[in-house]
């Protein structure tokens, strides 16, 4: 919402620059989604990882966090 706020602002006091930013915002949405999904793949990882090295505790019967 505040994004929108702030493009509309633009809007009001710089037309172009606002239609600009309009029309370059998917493009630069394109480019950065492979960076979103390596994320999610890293975090995954580390979930995975994190879950291998606390499950000898859970089969000990131990909470997560206690």
């Amino acid at each position: 919402m505040l994004s929108f706020l702030v493009w509309v602002l633009l809007l009001m006091v710089c037309w172009p620059i606002a239609l600009l930013a309009l029309l370059i915002y998917p493009v630069v949405w394109l480019l950065l989604l492979p960076f979103r999904l390596l994320g999610i793949g890293v975090d995954a990882v580390f979930n995975l990882l994190k879950a291998i090295v606390m499950l000898p505790a859970r089969v000990l019967g131990q909470q997560p966090g206690r």
